[in-house]
């Protein structure tokens, strides 16, 4: 038995007389509290070096969304989550960030099978536009989304000849969503096309197979978990975005007013409103998550 200082005595004796106040069992908690330690700090063991920082971080992640949902619970939660603002921005919100999704998988899948299975030149820097997105700031992508397609910007002449203005409206929603949240999908994407065992892809060339076969009949079915776990990456992304649809879309309730837009004015209008939809956002993020771990753990057995 290790010899332990006067402060270390101090606090087991603390802990017997705190057990013994609320169980009346202090040798229990006594033997308990001695196992503990001996755990992390004898027989080269460590632990509380990763354990306490892990905690602390765990902390900052939990407790606010603990948080928030402590202060939605109440009578008034399903008023203000089914009030007319709310269903209104849950309802666009879902619209838009749906075609998000779609517009991402048809346009993204054949630019991740290309990048994951093909070689060409300037390969590193299309790679390095599809990620760019992903890392700039919110206000950066909104503001380029402006500059571009904007009434004064770089094609903003050319579409006004058409009869068409993007900004402010729903489609710049949308636009703004699949900016920020389809390179989510291309990278997953990408990725899943690109751990398929080289040797399936020569014998469905051996066997005459062309390209559109190889990439239907083949890859296309053996990346379909990495496929699906990019999309929902890609909708919970779409889901959150607010940065570049409050520049590029701007605020227009029923019309470019998403669940973070609403959240955000409900700071200066109803307060009630803005937690309710937070929570709602906080359930479905963490449904979709939860559906891609599972498909990542059934990925790996």
């Amino acid at each position: 038995m290790p010899v332990r200082d006067g402060k270390d005595t101090n606090f087991l004796n603390l802990c017997v007389l705190l057990s013994w106040c609320l169980s009346g069992k202090p040798i229990n908690l006594m033997t308990t509290i001695r196992r503990y330690f001996h755990h992390l700090t004898n027989n080269g063991h460590k632990d509380w070096l990763f354990v306490l920082p892990s905690l602390l971080l765990l902390g900052l992640f939990g407790l606010p969304i603990l948080a928030l949902i402590l202060n939605a619970i109440g009578d008034t939660f399903l008023s203000y989550a089914l009030s007319t603002e709310a269903l209104s921005a849950l309802k666009l919100s879902l619209l838009t960030s749906l075609i998000s999704v779609g517009i991402a998988v048809i346009f993204g899948t054949p630019l991740a099978y290309t990048l994951a299975r093909w070689k060409f030149s300037g390969k590193s820097m299309v790679e390095m536009l599809v990620d760019l997105p992903v890392v700039l700031p919110p206000s950066v992508a909104g503001l380029a989304l402006l500059i571009a397609f904007g009434r004064q910007g770089l094609l903003g002449s050319t579409l006004s000849m058409f009869g068409i203005s993007l900004p402010f409206t729903t489609a710049a929603v949308v636009m703004a969503q699949t900016f920020v949240s389809a390179p989510l999908y291309v990278r997953a994407a990408r990725i899943g096309f690109a751990g398929i065992d080289l040797q399936l892809e020569e014998a469905a060339h051996v066997e005459g197979a062309n390209q559109w076969q190889l990439f239907s009949e083949v890859m296309f079915p053996l990346a379909g978990r990495a496929l699906i776990s990019g999309a929902i990456l890609c909708w919970t992304r779409a889901l959150g975005e607010f940065g570049a649809t409050i520049l590029f879309a701007g605020n227009l309730e029923g019309v470019t007013q998403t669940m973070p837009l609403a959240i955000y004015l409900g700071f200066e209008k109803s307060l009630g409103v803005a937690v309710a939809l937070s929570v709602m956002l906080v359930g479905v993020s963490a449904l979709l998550l939860a559906v891609t771990r599972r498909l990542e753990k059934s990925s790996d057995q």
